[in-house]
């Protein structure tokens, strides 16, 4: 096979998460490239992810992304694809100047985003994407860290395999009494079940997801009143297999897992769904738990900020209450939108999480997480969200938890409690 000479740039997705269809050398500075659609489901066409090596130090490139499924999107208000190397791994926007999101008359009048690069390195391999990256590899490398803490409040367990082999894992925080066999004349203690990942490109809520477990393990007051308050059930990844392959938003099997919750807990083609359903019906049936939120983390590839969708009620008192916790991440995170929140009954939703286990967990209250693939409105201009971003989002859902249980005041008695000196005498 013939070396490709320098500058003559050599493309790549195959490697976990990565997406590229195909690639059209137009001139010597110019590319069409097509994105992959979804494994058996040539719908989707929005997440992609591949590798630029072979450039000369200082050349400049044009990438045309021609084939998104959607038109509507956060380019038009200034999102950009984000870069990496192998050299500088940390990623970060494109400059905004040098994207371009517009109708081509030389793609039928389809919307093309484009963005030009210039290459500062012979040696590097660079990275580009729709948003940052959080693959399974990822999850797994986080987890074993954890686990090899040995932390009490902290377990994992394999909740399912998936059609191709890999681990849906199921994360229980929480302090170690709250988790073993208890009297029944004990009150039951509250579950908080979240989960994440079920559109395998919607990076950000892996890094929400992450967020949330770093705060509910570190070693600080609110960590430890919230574990001994509460039982969190924490499903990180529901796609796993459309994570690997580089999906946007179904399973290797064309399925979008969140339409499959009214299936049977038996059906072979959606097992994490099966098995993650199971595991609510068990805590909602539990004479020892009360399964009292279901939160599903996404992200959004249209709207700015973060908001929930909750389900419309008829009764004026539950709807109210369910009302209470965005209202009250609103004031944990000041990005938290509860104007662009939604509480709807629209049947186009029957099989996601949030509407389909509403009928099933009955008083258990049931969101939908949402956040900008882009970033926060302002006045002057919009801000960009980094990977950080998404992760103080996480701490601030943890923290919220606190508000709604009505624990700070209980963490102020025990703060205080231990700042008292214990022996007055001289």
């Amino acid at each position: 096979m013939t070396e490709a000479r320098r500058g003559q740039l050599v493309f790549d997705g195959n490697f976990e998460s990565g997406n590229l269809g195909s690639v059209k050398q137009l001139n010597e500075c110019e590319y069409d490239i097509e994105i992959a659609p979804d494994t058996n489901n040539a719908r989707y066409r929005v997440w992609f992810y591949f590798s630029v090596t072979n450039a000369r130090a200082g050349q400049r490139a044009i990438f045309h992304i021609t084939n998104f499924s959607k038109t509507k999107s956060l380019y038009r208000e200034g999102m950009t694809p984000v870069v990496s190397s192998s050299s500088r791994p940390k990623w970060q926007r494109i400059s905004e100047k040098n994207v371009f999101y517009y109708r081509c008359p030389r793609n039928n009048n389809n919307w093309v985003m484009s963005f030009l690069f210039a290459f500062d390195s012979e040696t590097d391999v660079f990275f580009f994407a729709y948003c940052y990256p959080y693959t399974y590899v990822s999850l797994q490398k986080y987890l074993c860290a954890v686990d090899a803490k040995r932390h009490p409040f902290w377990s994992r367990e394999v909740l399912c395999k998936t059609l191709h082999g890999y681990n849906l894992d199921l994360v229980t925080i929480s302090s170690p009494g709250n988790t073993s066999p208890q009297p029944f004349f004990q009150p039951k203690r509250n579950v908080v079940c979240i989960t994440a990942r079920v559109h395998p490109g919607e990076s950000p809520s892996s890094f929400i997801c992450q967020g949330l477990m770093e705060y509910l393990t570190a070693h600080t007051e609110e960590a430890q009143t919230l574990r001994d308050a509460l039982v969190f059930k924490i499903v990180p990844m529901l796609n796993p297999d459309g994570v690997e392959f580089g999906n946007y938003r179904c399973s290797t099997m064309g399925v979008d897992l969140n339409r499959c919750w009214l299936l049977s807990e038996d059906h072979w083609m959606v097992p994490t769904i099966a098995a993650t359903k199971k595991l609510l019906l068990d805590l909602h049936d539990s004479p020892e738990y009360n399964l009292d939120f279901f939160i599903d983390l996404h992200a959004h590839s249209t709207m700015m900020n973060c908001f929930m969708f909750g389900n419309s009620v008829a009764d004026v008192t539950e709807l109210e209450k369910a009302l209470v916790f965005p209202r009250l991440l609103e004031m944990n995170f000041p990005d938290f939108s509860f104007a662009n929140s939604r509480f709807d009954s629209d049947a186009s939703k029957a099989g996601t999480g949030r509407r389909a286990l509403l009928d099933m967990l009955t008083s258990t209250h049931c969101y939908t997480l949402e956040v900008s693939f882009f970033g926060a409105k302002s006045p002057i201009k919009p801000q960009p969200y980094n990977t950080q971003h998404y992760i103080d989002l996480g701490r601030a859902l943890g923290a919220t938890f606190l508000d709604y249980y009505q624990l700070r005041d209980k963490d102020k008695r025990k703060q205080r409690s231990s700042s008292s000196p214990s022996d007055h005498s001289n």
